[in-house]
């Protein structure tokens, strides 16, 4: 960011803070959590929400001393959603999943170098991963969702995130390009991703990415559970029915899509 001329650097700056308080919905997050989450001083972040609460894209609870979210991105945001969210087309895709599996089951979208959780629904088995939730973010490459995605990204988009992504200070030695490489080979081969506990140990997870219009993996169907729930005698059970939810909801988009041209 320091290679940025200044007004984009504040406006990198103020994306990052979005996106940190964001992440901790519904609780919210005080300014020294933010400053931590985002990497950047203390005064620098609450100068940077305060500005944000002024123009109503954050609110202050002065009692928890925590920040928000505010009305004006809900506002964006409802009108952004004409265009970009599919969750009610998902939804079913979503709900099917959960209750076929027994586990819990969602929908992560693209933004950037990361996926965000948009839906969540719970299957009837009572032991849960609370791993993935909705508006959790992760890095490409990181949870099944997001290897989905980065697997079937272009080969020169692919190449540059592997280049640039640094992932194992926080996620461990699994997430080295090496490794990330090799866990992109056997998703494109099987076609759906495999998380065998990498991020929390005993929780697995299994994803597939749904396409957009243009071919590109903008959104993964996914599902987690504990360990004993993916055995490999269920696992390739669990991958079809992901692969079939996931191109099943790609063709309604790519419909949507072609109608709304016409």
């Amino acid at each position: 960011m320091s290679n940025l001329p200044a007004g984009a650097q504040v406006v990198g700056r103020l994306a990052t803070v979005l996106r940190t308080v964001s992440a901790s919905m519904p609780q919210g997050i005080t300014t020294s959590e933010a400053a931590r989450a985002a990497g950047l001083a203390r005064p620098t972040v609450h100068r940077l929400l305060s500005a944000l609460a002024t123009e109503g894209f954050c609110d202050h609870d002065r009692k928890t001393g925590k920040w928000l979210l505010g009305p004006e991105l809900y506002l964006m945001g409802a009108v952004a959603a004409e265009r970009y969210d599919i969750s009610e087309l998902a939804r079913e895709h979503v709900t099917a999943l959960a209750e076929a599996t027994g586990e819990s089951a969602f929908l992560s979208a693209r933004r950037s170098d990361e996926t965000v959780c948009l839906l969540r629904q719970d299957g009837a088995f009572p032991i849960r991963s609370f791993v993935l939730y909705e508006g959790r973010r992760f890095p490409l490459g990181v949870a099944s969702a997001g290897m989905a995605i980065l697997a079937f990204l272009p080969e020169e988009s692919m190449k540059r995130y592997l280049a640039s992504a640094q992932l194992e200070a926080e996620y461990g030695s699994a997430h080295s390009a090496k490794e990330l490489r090799k866990k992109i080979a056997e998703t494109r081969k099987a076609g759906y991703s495999i998380n065998p506990g990498l991020i929390v140990e005993g929780s697995w997870g299994m994803g597939a990415a749904v396409f957009d219009s243009s071919g590109q993996p903008a959104w993964a169907l996914s599902l987690t559970g504990i360990h004993t729930r993916f055995e490999q005698d269920r696992r390739e059970e669990l991958g079809q029915l992901l692969l079939h939810h996931a191109h099943e909801l790609s063709t309604k988009l790519a419909a949507r899509t072609s109608g709304a041209r016409m």
